[in-house]
């Protein structure tokens, strides 16, 4: 191809397309629109330097186009504060923060933020000021009581999530009493995120993307989708996600997971939070993940990583200024022979001060020469300085540092300057350029953006960035940063000095690497990027949404089960006709291994079974014994193991196995699998008459998958790799059988038997069939489906015109409509029953106590029309079947209604 430039497809066919084609669109709208770009940049920056909500608000409304699309931000505060000066005026403040420079940057989009503007108003004159306040800023207010704050935000939030997710784990002190309040903090979270919601669905029009951010709204997902299931929702979180094993002690786990996965996009920072929020998932809700998220029943919610960056370009001008200027000459100045060391942090537990202090600390003991010649400047925020474990925090920095100095500093210098408040943005841009060694050392962090302020900074000092490895941003720094465990002191030491005596030339390629990716990597640039997979990720949802069965009509179908005269319904066994059971619940597997009718069911399948006109077919991969057990009470067929054994609950079973059905591979797969159900914990494996399978459901999941891979491996290279067999792989387990053995491929036989037994005076002109089959068992429901295939098997049709039919079972002329069915279901059957071939093309099956009978006797009994035909799969959207039943309690509803209008026996 001529060139390298990339040029996206006119039509983009596939997700990465339209990625990329929404991309080249972005970059070209900005280049058209340089100047505007600039000027608007250039505003936000004064805007944040002098606070002035007047410029604020003119820089919101800047740039307005018409038919932008709109952007909902939902975050716990706004990114400005009020405070009341009077009975009806508020005065407000602009909030610095990475969230607000990223999402201001964003001019694609007609952006509205909603928010708690962090003040109490319990008078409705007050609300109605500050909201007409806000307004001119694009800023819409939720109204939080003092109870609910101080519940769900000083409680829950601060106090039981914040925590958790940093790796600090729940409060320790007074369980007890931590336990008895959790429930009344929860509840007020779950107040909170709804009062929230409520906000957004008075404000949403369609087609807005609602973007919901931090763990302060882990609910708002849920409560959305409920008032609006189309609405585009994605959610971010700004911390890191812990991993399932520190998740799954909280006591709100499932409700928390639940809630967010009803979001269309789900992001993180870095991809270790992404893989621990998909194997929760997996592994507290037991759904299954994917490379592209968490799927869910068919409803895929995509999970990924997007790592924040600044506004670089606000700290690469800033270092022109004049003020700024002054400020790096007196630094430079203050310090001159002695190499600067920078930490800039909050005062907080997870940002490691005390841990980086120390290390230090074993330097200067480590390395005398440098004592004079290095200082290190602490600049530690205060926050939340009225909790005492904070209150001790300050304690014990201010007790270190004031050793370390009286050990080293002499009358004239000390080594440590440790600033107890923050700096404006002028001074911190000089210091970050003054600075020859950053050395940001959290303990837990979800991205930290002062590691790309420091590189923004450095264009002409070159200066060293050690970084913690467990900081968000080691991920995308990583490669030019010294990367430390700072709870390792010593390593922290011996960096410190790497990094003083590190040549020049290294030095300006570990910048060069990082600077390029802070530059490229922007606040909006992150902000674009969301935006436009969560689009993407709505279209891809309307794609599948497209495949999904649509949900059964229960009044149609019952009605033409009312109306009909001789009806047939099949009905799938385990997940259908059982009792539901949590699988990760206590004893939920043994319960899943005794599987019992749900016992809402026993009550309509009696009048059904009953009904003279209709005819009840449970058809099931379990074995006899169990089938009995559930089902001998009523006036049905059993078809066990896939329709290999048959019979009416009256009479004696039957086999519909081939005469020379070969089963000697039986025994070394029986080896295979006790050896893997031995290794795999929880694992179980059953042995039946024709087929033996392998479960690792309750198994840790990533650990059954990889042992579910070695033994597939082992399968096909050993026991069954010249046998004729099928080896059927479900959600978690792993199936062997004789080729072709399926439930469609039982039907016909099926059919036949029960015609025969009923003498049939009329064809069946309703078929209701309902199952959670595997995607190999589903070939039952194209078994009745009228429509004719574009062409037909030749062999099928020589087998059709040369098969035998017995006298005793009668010919019924069908009419119009059906005739095309019966026809194609003759071809249909018998080209897809394979298993035939399997048996040196048997053709004769072995009945009990009959002559032999054609295989496709049974569809000659058919004249069904095309409404009369109605196939359900149950939990499972991507599916061959007409219609979805969602749950058990749906499949309870319909075989209720159904009973209803059946008639008894003497009717």
């Amino acid at each position: 191809m001529p060139g390298n430039n990339y040029c996206p497809p006119l039509t983009p066919r596939s997700r990465l397309e339209r990625l990329l084609r929404e991309r080249e669109l972005r970059k070209s709208s900005r280049y058209i629109d340089g100047n505007k770009d600039a000027e608007y940049n250039d505003s936000f920056i004064s805007e944040n330097d002098v606070q002035n909500e007047e410029e604020f608000a003119e820089t919101a409304v800047a740039d307005e186009r018409p038919r932008k699309q709109r952007l909902l931000v939902v975050a716990n505060r706004l990114p400005v504060s009020a405070v009341r000066e009077g009975v009806d005026s508020y005065h407000l403040e602009i909030s610095v923060g990475g969230l607000v420079s990223a999402l201001l940057g964003v001019k694609e989009f007609d952006t509205r933020w909603i928010g708690w503007a962090g003040v109490n108003v319990p008078d409705e004159v007050g609300q109605r000021a500050l909201t007409k306040a806000l307004a001119e800023m694009r800023c819409i207010p939720v109204f939080l009581d003092e109870e609910i704050v101080n519940e769900y935000y000083n409680g829950y939030c601060n106090n039981i999530l914040w925590p958790l997710f940093h790796y600090l784990g729940l409060p320790q002190e007074d369980r007890l009493a931590t336990t008895r309040s959790f429930q009344t903090q929860f509840d007020a979270y779950k107040k909170a995120n709804q009062m929230f919601a409520d906000v957004v669905n008075k404000h949403y029009e369609d087609g807005d993307v609602v973007w919901c951010h931090d763990y302060h709204l882990m609910f708002l997902p849920r409560c959305l989708k409920e008032y609006n299931d189309k609405m585009k929702v994605g959610w971010f979180l700004h911390t890191p996600f812990p991993s399932s094993e520190i998740h799954r002690t909280l006591p709100s786990r499932s409700e928390l997971l639940r809630s967010v996965l009803a979001a269309d996009l789900v992001g993180f920072h870095t991809y270790d939070y992404a893989r621990h929020f998909v194997s929760a998932c997996t592994r507290i809700l037991g759904i299954e993940g994917t490379p592209e998220g968490v799927e869910d029943q068919g409803k895929l919610t995509r999970v990924a990583a997007f790592p924040i960056g600044i506004d670089s370009e606000r700290f690469i001008r800033a270092l022109d200024l004049p003020e700024v200027q002054n400020r790096m000459k007196e630094l430079k100045e203050r310090f001159a022979g002695r190499k600067v060391m920078l930490g800039v942090d909050r005062l907080d537990m997870i940002k490691g001060i005390p841990q980086k202090i120390l290390a230090f600390e074993k330097f200067l003991e480590e390395n005398s020469h440098w004592r004079d010649k290095v200082v290190l400047l602490q600049i530690a925020v205060p926050t939340r300085t009225n909790v005492p474990e904070y209150q001790k925090l300050t304690s014990q920095v201010h007790e270190i540092v004031g050793r370390i100095n009286g050990r080293f500093g002499t009358l004239t210098a000390v080594p440590i300057h440790h600033l107890d408040r923050s700096l404006d943005f002028h001074a911190l841009c000089a210091l970050y350029a003054a600075t020859d060694v950053a050395l940001v050392t959290s303990l837990r962090d979800g991205m930290n953006l002062v590691s790309y302020e420091f590189v923004a900074c450095q264009a002409s000092k070159k200066g060293v960035l050690i970084l913690s490895e467990f900081a968000g941003a080691a991920q995308s720094l990583g490669a030019g940063a010294i990367l430390v465990n700072p709870w390792n002191i010593t390593e922290v030491a011996a960096s410190i000095g790497y990094a003083l005596d590190m040549p020049a030339d290294e030095r300006e390629k570990r910048h060069q690497f990082n600077f390029k990716h802070v530059t490229t990597h922007t606040s909006q640039e992150w902000a674009a990027t969301f935006v436009s997979e969560l689009n993407d990720t709505i279209v891809e949802a309307q794609l599948r949404t497209r495949q999904v069965p649509p949900l059964l009509p229960n009044k149609v179908a019952v009605d033409c089960y009312s109306k009909s005269n001789n009806r047939l319904i099949i009905l799938g066994f385990n997940a259908t006709l059982t009792e539901p059971v949590d699988g990760l619940g206590s004893g939920g597997q043994i319960k899943e291994l005794e599987l019992k009718v749900h016992p809402d069911l026993k009550e309509p399948l009696k009048k059904l079974s009953d009904d003279p006109k209709t005819t009840i077919v449970v058809l099931s991969g379990s074995g006899r014994a169990v089938l009995d057990k559930n089902f001998g009470e009523y006036n049905m067929w059993l078809a066990a193991e896939n329709g290999m054994f048959l019979r009416l609950t009256s009479s004696e079973w039957m086999t519909t196995m081939p005469e020379n059905l070969n089963m000697d591979w039986v025994d070394s797969v029986k080896h295979v699998f006790e050896y893997f159900t031995e290794r795999t914990p929880r694992s179980h494996f059953e042995l039946r008459e024709t087929s033996i399978i392998w479960n690792y459901k309750y198994a840790d999941v990533e650990f059954g998958r990889l042992q579910a891979k070695d033994l597939l491996q082992h399968l096909w290279t050993g026991p069954i790799s010249n046998a004729s067999l099928d080896v059927v792989q479900g959600g978690r387990s792993v199936e062997v059988r004789a080729v072709g053995v399926s439930k469609g491929a039982a039907i016909d036989r099926i059919l036949g038997e029960i015609v025969h037994n009923k003498g049939m005076k009329e064809p069946i002109d309703y078929v209701l069939c309902i199952g959670h089959f595997l995607a190999k068992d589903e070939d039952v429901y194209k078994f009745f489906e009228p429509e004719l295939p574009s062409e037909s098997s030749p062999m099928a049709r020589a087998m059709i015109s040369n098969s035998y039919r017995p006298s005793s079972l009668p010919r019924f002329s069908a009419s119009k409509s059906g005739s095309k069915a019966s026809h194609y279901k003759k071809q249909r059957s018998l080209s897809n029953i394979e298993i035939d071939r399997a048996s040196d093309r048997a053709s004769a099956w072995r009945q009990t106590g009959r002559d032999r009978i054609s295989l496709n006797e049974g569809s000659s009994v058919l004249d069904l029309k095309g409404d009369n035909y109605f196939s359900c799969a149950v939990a499972r959207k991507r599916s061959s079947a007409r219609y979805l039943l969602k749950t058990s309690h749906d499949i309870v509803s319909l075989l209720s209604d159904l009973a209803d209008h059946s008639s008894s026996p003497s009717t």
